[in-house]
This record gives structure tokens, sequence and C-alpha cells, in this order.
């Protein structure tokens, strides 16, 4: 029985861990992989208070260090379900079920498919979601980068050091992302861009050989060659086993206040899951704070 079980270790998961722990509360950090979240897939950080510069598995690993010397207990599993009895609530996992008085959900999002043919037959085989996971492997090739926001681009310009070139396409004739990086992005000679398009398919036998891509204001299908893709086209919310609980809205995003509060008593959700306009790690920061304060507010209250 913990306090508290956290649902999720990305930055605003440990920040409530850590919370929640200072407060004296049992506290559980339940992950399905290694802790650090989105944070894991970024090569250089350059908006987190206090660091100029910092990789993400570098800054998750500052965040994880003083949980474990404040007893919060790292435990796996994937979770399928919540159920609420009472103020008890059980967390089901594939092999597990725990129980908690109190539960936060920091499950965060995962990108989102193009849906488009060849992606899923040719995923991990030049199709890549993650260019710090995958990058060193496209030494010399020519690159498709998809998306024209800050991920694509700031992947783009990483994907460079490994590349012969790469390509940015965009469905839009300029860049939703922040003014600097579209700067670096724009004096860079080895990134290119693609505007006003979308990807229609994706080509390969065993690999990527080729993408196709459709003009969206003249219906031009055009092909090109490149020997791997990567696709940054937005974020799809992690909130599948919380479906029964009635606190998403009908894209799957959970709904929460000021507090954190869901509609159901004792269940706080933060981070990139939650229902909000901005999605970063400072604000994934802020909300675990929050979270794991009132989560010992519910425990004196309720016992």
């Amino acid at each position: 029985m913990y306090d508290t079980l956290i649902i999720g270790s990305g930055p605003a998961g440990m920040t409530a861990a850590l919370y929640a722990a200072r407060s004296n509360l049992k506290v559980g950090l339940l992950e399905r992989g290694i802790y650090g979240g989105q944070m894991n897939n970024t090569s250089e950080i350059e908006n987190y208070p206090g660091y100029a510069h910092i990789s993400g598995p570098e800054l998750a690993e500052k965040m994880f260090e003083p949980l474990e010397k404040l007893g919060v207990e790292h435990v796996f599993g994937l979770v399928k379900d919540i159920q609420v009895e009472g103020r008890l609530k059980k967390v089901i996992t594939e092999d597990a079920v725990f129980e908690a008085k109190t539960v936060i959900i920091a499950t965060g999002a995962s990108h989102r498919k193009l849906g488009v043919p060849g992606e899923e037959a040719l995923n991990s085989r030049g199709v890549s979601y993650c260019a710090v996971c995958d990058g060193a492997f496209f030494r010399g090739e020519d690159l498709l980068v998809v998306g024209g926001g800050d991920s694509a681009v700031e992947e783009a310009a990483f994907l460079t050091q490994f590349a012969n070139s790469v390509t940015i396409v965009h469905r839009r004739d300029e860049l939703r992302a922040q003014k600097l990086l579209q700067d670096r992005a724009f004096s860079n000679e080895k990134i290119s861009f693609i505007w006003d398009s979308v990807v229609k398919e994706i080509k390969g036998e065993n690999r990527v050989e080729s993408v196709v891509f459709e003009h969206v204001k003249t219906g031009q299908v055009t092909e090109q060659a490149f020997g791997g893709t990567f696709i940054y086209v937005g974020l799809d919310p992690v909130s599948d086993f919380a479906s029964g609980l009635g606190i998403t809205d009908e894209s799957g995003w959970i709904i929460t206040d000021d507090h954190m509060k869901t509609a159901v008593d004792g269940i706080y959700t933060i981070g990139d899951v939650r229902q909000k306009d901005l999605r970063q790690i400072t604000t994934a920061v802020g909300d675990g704070a929050i979270a794991g304060q009132e989560a010992y507010k519910y425990i004196v209250e309720h016992g």
C-alpha cells in the first residue's frame, strides 16, 4: 500500500516523487522503461533554468539521483487499468496489482504516426521517431525530417552531424519552431526545405529508399530518394488505461484543475498527458511539484 503511486517517471513524475517523499509519504514510481521519459530522446536542452546546455539523459540522471536516497520505490510495469474502490485506488499492470491512497498520472505522450503506407513496415528500418537514438546509424545518408515544430527543427540540426544532407518537409509555408531554432536551421548549409507538402508514402524493400510527397496547394505528386525518415508531427496522450475513469477529453488528454486534480478524488495528472497549452520540461516540473504537495494534503485530510 503506497500513500501515492506515480505512474510515469519523466520530469513530472520524478518531481512529484521528490515532493511527496520529502513530505514523508510512502511513494512508488511505476515506469514501463527507463526513467526520464521523452528527455532521453533529446540530444540537447537549452531552456531548462540553471543549465546553458545539458543533454536529456544527463538531466534525467540528475533528477532521479535524489529519489533513491529519499526511499522512493522504483517499480516496473505497463499499466492496463485503474480501479477505484472507495478511497482505495488499484493500479493494474500486466503482471501485478498495486494499491495506493492517491495516484498521480504522469505517463506523458507518444510520437504521432503519419499513418501512410510504408511507415509501419519500415519502422526501425529507416523510419524513426528519435534522432538521438538512431542518428548515428545514418552516417553519410540523405535524410528527411517530417514536421515544422521545435522537435523537428532541433532534431534536424542534430542529424546534420551524421548525415550528408537533411531535408525538412512541412505542410505549411513557414515553420512553427522558435525563432532561434529557425535561424539556426536556415543558416545550416546541410539543411534544406520542402514547403506546403505532405508525405503520402514511404517506399523501400528492406529499408527506406524514397518518399512520395503531395503539394497541398497544387496536388502535384513527387518522389525523392532518402536513406532515412525522422517523423515529428505531434504527440498523442498515453492515457488509454484511464479511459474508464471519465477524466479525459475527446482526444484522450486528461483534464485537471490548477491543483492537478482530476474528476476522481485522489487521482491527479501532471506533465504532457494533461490537457494544457505548453508541454515543456519546466511546465512538467511545475505540475509535479503541485501534485506532490496535493497528494500530501489529501493524505493528511483523509488518512
